[in-house]
Formats: C-alpha cells, structure tokens, sequence
C-alpha cells in the first residue's frame, strides 16, 4: 500500500519515523539532533548527476559517520569511458554539516586540493567544482547552473525492519536544466539548457550496515514535454511507499512496484530491462558504459555498477495516457553496500 505522507517533523521524540510513506515535496523536516542512533550509523549525502547525450558529470559529497566522502565523476557518452576521483574524509561523524533541508543550506567541501560548492541561489542551485588531480593530474573544473522552478520531486520515508532507530529520508529532483561550462584537461564541455538535464539525489538517514539497492533515474524531452523518472527499491521497508515516480512538465505521476533485470554476464554486457507490477512502466536501456567502483576499508566496503545509457519503452500516466519514451539518457545501478 502507498501511502502519503503529511507535514511535521521526520522524527518522534523516540528518535523514529513519525510517520513512513512518499509525498512530492519536503513535507517532513529532518534533524540530526532528533536520531537516537550513534553518529557512526547516520548517513548523509547530496549527489548530482548532470548528463547529455555525449557526456555528463557526478558530484558527491557524503558524511557515513566513520567516513566522509567527496566525489568527481566524468562520464564520457561518446567515447564509452567513465574516469573517477575522490578525497576520502575520516571520521567526519556530523562535522561535514550536510544541511537538514534540501531546499535550504549551502555545502562548500576541500580535501586534497578538491573543491565541491553547492549552493541555493534565486530560482536554482550553482555547481563548482575544481579537482586539479583528476584523470591522472590533467584536471577538471568549472561551475553549472541548475534552473528549479517550482515542480513535484520524488520524497520517500522508510524503516528498515527490525531496526527501529534505523530510517531513510530521501529526495529526488528531476529534471533540473543546466547550464554551464566544465573544462577536462584542455576540452572545454558546455552544458545547454535545452539539452542538459540533472537530478539531485539528497539523501538523510540512519542505516543498517548491510544493504543491496537498485536505482535508476533519467530526464529529458520528449517531444514538447520534459520528463523524467525515478525508479528503484532496497532503501528499506518500502511497503508503505515506493520511490517509483514519473514527472511530466513538472508534475507527478506515481508508480507501484518496479523491478530491475540486469543482462547475464555483467552490468553492460546487454540491454536491462524494467517491469511492473501494474504495466504502467516497460522500459529497457541499452548500456553505454559502467561506471564502477569497488572500495575495501576494512569496516566501509561498497561495489557499484553505476551503468549509463539510453531508455526506450512505454510509461502509462495517472491519466490512462501512454507516454513513449525513446533513446532517453540516464542511467541505472545496483549497489552492495558495508557501511
């Protein structure tokens, strides 16, 4: 069952989910202060992912407790090529001061000579970045302008079973329109409004140290209409709500149950495809390249098939309308988390 959720603070004086279930705006308000849970077991992240067809950018800035993180990734779509960079933060535990909104507060992050800044303006959200070390010293930088008019996002809270101070507050925002300049080495990349879109992924919580998770996100045009999904599970207990949702020119359409099927023989080795429990969403996406990542540090371990490429299929809107979709940039993944 799906239920929406109303407004109020996110935690009880227990330091638990006050309420579980989705809404299409920030309508609970996080506080760290209110967990009950140690500060080795929160997590707090903002993660963008900006993409066109031939090439996009992944920013990271993540406080796990007993690690802190800050990542840049360039995807290059043309070419099939993905590179990573990050600085790792030890035992941040809180003093990275990741906002409590999404909507409110700025993150300005420098470790090993990189620089992550996001920051609210009037009508959007700026992006700096500067990683001098990246691709091997030839280096990477610039800033992008991300345009938010008013519009539905996807907001989910969730309980992980048999843990009760354990919860996941999450949004995600599609379809942010960019504009900007990134510089690779010496190729200067420019990011147009009409062909550059972006999703925020913010996400607060406290969580169990084992999980597996399967996400996956795009947006774009298609015809007159900007759209864009969000589509996963194993972020907890979702049986009061999924993160399943699709936005047409800013408004949302809500989705039930959504599987992933990864192609045997590995993350890229074929198409995935992406069923639902009600035939409102048919989709697959042909694979461009995997960004992967595997780390090991003792008690952190993660492996991430980040996997880029083009979506096709039929999405069936609150409506009854149907919505095809053609050669639609995003990406999907599967994540094995230790953390």
């Amino acid at each position: 069952m799906q239920t929406k959720m109303g407004a109020g603070p996110l935690l009880d004086a227990r330091g638990q989910l006050a309420e579980r279930g989705w809404a299409t705006a920030e309508v609970r308000r996080y506080g760290r202060a209110r967990s009950a849970a140690s500060k080795l077991r929160i997590k707090e992240w903002d993660y963008y992912c900006i993409l066109t067809d031939a090439f996009g950018i992944a920013l990271t800035v993540a406080d796990n407790g007993y690690l802190g993180f800050l990542g840049v990734s360039w995807m290059d779509l043309a070419a099939g090529t993905a590179i990573n960079d990050g600085a790792v933060i030890p035992w941040p535990m809180g003093r990275m001061r990741l906002p409590e909104s999404a909507d409110a507060g700025d993150i300005e992050q420098r470790r090993g000579g990189m620089l992550l800044r996001f920051r609210h303006e009037p009508g959007g959200r700026r992006l700096t970045v500067e990683a001098p070390n990246f691709g091997g010293g030839q280096g990477l930088a610039g800033e992008l302008w991300l345009a938010q008019p008013p519009m539905d996002r996807m907001v989910i809270a969730t309980p992980f079973a048999g843990a009760p101070r354990a919860f996941y507050y999450n949004q995600k925002i599609n379809c942010l329109a960019a504009e900007g300049e990134i510089r690779v080495g010496n190729t200067l990349h420019r990011f147009s409004p009409d062909r550059a879109f972006g999703v925020l992924d913010w996400g607060r919580g406290v969580w169990t140290y084992d999980n597996v998770w399967y996400w996956g996100s795009a947006s774009g045009m298609a015809g007159e209409h900007r759209i864009g999904f969000n589509i996963g599970y194993g972020f907890g207990d979702t049986a009061a709500a999924s993160e399943n949702m699709v936005f047409v020119d800013g408004t949302a359409h809500k989705l039930d149950r959504i599987a992933f099927h990864m192609p045997a023989g590995g993350p890229d080795a074929g198409p995935w495809r992406f069923t639902s429990n009600d035939g409102r969403f048919e989709m697959t996406m042909d694979p461009i390249v995997n960004r992967h990542q595997s780390t090991n540090l003792g008690l952190f371990r993660t492996v991430q098939d980040q996997v880029f490429g083009r979506f096709s299929g039929r999405i069936i809107l609150d409506d009854g309308s149907a919505l095809d979709i053609a050669a639609l940039t995003g990406f999907a993944e599967a994540v094995r988390t230790r953390w």
